[in-house]
């Protein structure tokens, strides 16, 4: 009898949680393992005391243990070279090249390559000195979105309502170094109107899947009010991304991107996660993530066709056009419980009740969690993501939010009003 699949998922986050939760549900009987893991991983692997950047560690814990696949969850490690060095060491990885994750973490090296693939993309200015874009602002008097260049967690996005705003945000970003180093190089973009939506594809260097279309919630609470989070919700399907406005987004966008990228000489194996705004003249790019995105992972995952494994690895090997999904059925909302004082200073270390009594077709992934002894306690911004699923979007979103009644912590927040709009639509239907 053959040894079972030894796997390794890099990351502590509730996207790592849902990867693992998909590992284990589509391979009951394989050795997984998290780096760092989280209280929720803790129940489907082995947890390894390692952070993500640790690259150095990691490869030294591959070369000890000898995984048949490594899956890189978060930005930081891709953008570290980690797929690289795995790779060097001859530990088959799952994710793209430091060269690659560029188009997550330089959005104006991100904007150079949608301009010479011909993919729709905003009108989009790089500021190295933050005293030049405040009079680049002054002088036109119009409303910019301010984006920190660099890999900033969710938060280097300000999109403010005024020219002052606009001014203000610079000075917080590029000057005042709200989310640090990643503020050293800004990009002003066009304000487009429109609602988003996020499209995420299984790529091998010159083909991809698409697996799944989700909508988030990235502001901390509702109606769009307060700061950008790294995402307080989101659910799965979009109903105004149909198969006709899917197809124009291969077609417009994530083909001519691939390509583009080869002759570069950064092909894209991994995740690719492309934001868009749906405007009046068709979709246009607003962020690329070179991963899965976080919450979106947890609605996109827990329905997926086909085995997830056998898809990574058949990236990996340039044969994705080998995989053929079964049609997506249902719908998935995940609502995220964060910390009083989140995207700000918090407190951690906080007892989390009721997480195993939030009823059937419900799920809850961990990501700001931690285990001591029997208790779970809070350790992040956001703690928890509640993903409710039902055949309707209606019904998973009162699911999630029936879930999400049952757990409780001190000075836990939330929105209450993740996929509103879709759910009285299904509701409708």
């Amino acid at each position: 009898m053959s040894e079972p699949m030894r796997i390794l998922v890099v990351g502590g986050g509730g996207r790592e949680h849902a990867l693992c939760w998909r590992i284990r549900h589509d391979r009951p009987d394989v050795r997984l393992f998290a780096a760092p893991g989280n209280g929720g991983t803790a129940e489907l692997a082995t947890n390894v005391p390692l952070e993500a950047t640790d690259v150095a560690g990691i490869t030294a814990w591959c070369d000890e243990h000898g995984p048949d696949l490594v899956v890189i969850g978060p930005d930081d490690p891709l953008a570290a070279g980690i797929v690289h060095t795995l790779g060097a060491a001859g530990h088959r990885t799952f994710g793209p090249s430091a060269a690659a994750a560029r188009i997550e973490a330089s959005k104006a090296w991100a904007a150079d390559v949608c301009t010479a693939a011909g993919v729709p993309v905003p009108e989009s200015h790089a500021f190295d000195d933050p005293d030049e874009a405040e009079s680049w602002v002054r002088q036109r008097g119009e409303v910019y979105v301010v984006k920190a260049d660099g890999l900033a967690l969710g938060k280097g996005v300000i999109v403010p309502d005024t020219v002052e705003g606009t001014i203000e945000a610079i000075d917080g970003l590029g000057r005042r170094k709200t989310v640090g180093s990643a503020g050293d190089r800004l990009v002003l973009q066009q304000r487009l109107v429109g609602p988003e939506a996020s499209v995420f594809a299984l790529c091998d260097g010159s083909d991809h899947l698409v697996i799944g279309v989700a909508r988030d919630y990235k502001r901390l609470g509702d109606d769009d009010a307060g700061p950008n989070t790294g995402g307080m919700g989101a659910y799965t399907p979009v109903a105004d991304v149909d198969a006709e406005m899917l197809v124009r987004i291969e077609r417009r966008v994530i083909s001519p991107l691939l390509a583009e990228m080869r002759r570069f000489g950064a092909p894209f194996t991994g995740f690719l996660y492309v934001g868009l705004m749906l405007t009046a003249e068709g979709p246009i790019v607003i962020e690329f993530n070179a991963r899965m995105g976080d919450p979106e992972a947890q609605v996109v995952l827990p329905l997926l066709g086909f085995d997830l494994v056998e898809a990574m690895n058949a990236a990996i090997d340039g044969r994705v056009e080998d995989i053929h999904p079964a049609p997506p059925q249902g719908a998935a909302t995940c609502v995220v419980l964060a910390s009083g004082g989140y995207p700000g200073s918090y407190r951690t270390g906080v007892p989390i009740t009721g997480v195993a009594d939030t009823g059937p077709d419900t799920l809850v992934f961990q990501a700001g969690t931690r285990r001591a002894a029997d208790d779970l306690l809070t350790a992040g911004g956001r703690v928890l993501a509640i993903t409710g699923l039902g055949s309707t979007v209606a019904e998973a979103t009162a699911r999630a939010y029936a879930g999400a009644d049952h757990i409780d912590f001190e000075n836990a927040v939330r929105r209450e009003d993740i996929a509103a709009g879709e759910a009285s639509r299904s509701l409708r239907a």
